[in-house]
């Protein structure tokens, strides 16, 4: 059985979606499922956010939420947004990031319009799922969180949702037709272009004051 590694935030609106494609993949392919801070990793490469510039936001809140009711699949921004997810990545890490319990954080923020930072609602999700605050603040839940984002942006991973199979990168919710195509023939992207695309060099760099 094939795997591929699921980096995801739930501060995306896109890995949400991309949570609900999961079953377009095929059926003997095994996903395990990764939590990392995308705030982190923007810091690592030293990019902005989609919801820091503020046509880009109001951009990808409108195409999300199409995209979303395209798909049939029930999306309703939080009430604020961005907003900080440290507290739910701890508790997925803290549930070991089961599938069951991914899903049930990612509902609870991108279903209901509240305000995911509220600490009642948290405090109410974290019982549901059996864990108690001093377990979310347990070392080893910081470091695991810590280290899948640093292991993540070692590997190349620049944004959330992304697939890694078999050393390669497939990022974004709408990358999930290359990712079938590439399990069902790997030289997709192991072929004599895609090789000089790797190594193509750039004509022009942009000045940043």
């Amino acid at each position: 059985m094939r795997t591929a590694t699921w980096y995801f935030d739930f501060i995306s609106p896109f890995a949400y979606i991309c949570l609900h494609r999961l079953k377009e993949l095929p059926a003997d392919l095994s996903i395990e499922f990764r939590p990392v801070l995308f705030a982190a990793m923007l810091n690592h490469w030293g990019q902005k956010g989609p919801a820091e510039l503020p046509t880009k936001r109001r951009y990808s809140y409108r195409w999300s939420q199409w995209w979303a009711g395209s798909l049939g699949i029930p999306l309703r921004y939080p009430a604020a947004h961005p907003f900080n997810p440290l507290h739910h990545l701890r508790l997925a890490i803290a549930c070991g990031a089961k599938p069951e319990a991914v899903r049930r954080i990612f509902d609870a923020i991108w279903t209901t319009g509240e305000d995911a930072t509220d600490p009642a609602r948290f405090s109410a999700l974290s019982n549901e799922l059996g864990k108690s605050k001093d377990e979310l603040e347990n070392a080893a839940v910081k470091n695991t969180l810590r280290r899948n984002t640093d292991e993540a942006a070692q590997r190349g991973v620049f944004g959330v949702p992304t697939f890694e199979v078999d050393g390669e990168l497939f990022w974004g919710a709408d990358s999930i037709e290359f990712l079938k195509d590439f399990l069902a023939n790997p030289s997709v992207v192991r072929n004599r272009e895609i090789q000089r695309l790797d190594t193509l060099p750039a004509g022009a760099s942009r000045r940043i004051s």
